[in-house]
């Protein structure tokens, strides 16, 4: 449901006692970080309100939810991880990478700006 934006059944399921920090198994990502890499600013707003963690990364590429959201230009999203606290230099373990250099990547100047 984060994934797609549903917000209304996400705070249905974190209502009826679904884990915040629940991992999907195949890439082993968390709700906000698939709601933070497709830009759903009203989900990840929910879910940081109900305290999901900022850092966790997944399997794959070893991408918080930040570095997600700086690689796919989201940048209201960006600016509500950063106002949470998310970390700048933080590092993706598939090649390196901090939210800075995904967004700069990508030609995303807003982004880049708020870094």
């Amino acid at each position: 449901a984060a994934e797609h934006g549903h917000e209304a059944v996400v705070k249905l399921l974190l209502e009826k006692g679904a884990e915040l920090e629940t991992k999907d198994k195949d890439y082993g990502r968390t709700p906000l970080s698939w709601a933070a890499e497709n830009g759903h600013e009203t989900v990840v707003k929910l879910l940081l309100e109900k305290g999901a963690e900022l850092e966790t990364k997944d399997k794959d590429y070893g991408r918080t939810p930040l570095l997600w959201a700086a690689e796919r230009g989201h940048e209201a999203v960006v600016k509500l991880l950063l106002e949470k606290g998310a970390q700048l230099e933080t590092k993706d373990e598939f090649v390196g990478r901090i939210p800075l250099s995904c967004a700069a990547e990508k030609g995303h100047e807003a982004v880049v700006k708020l870094l």
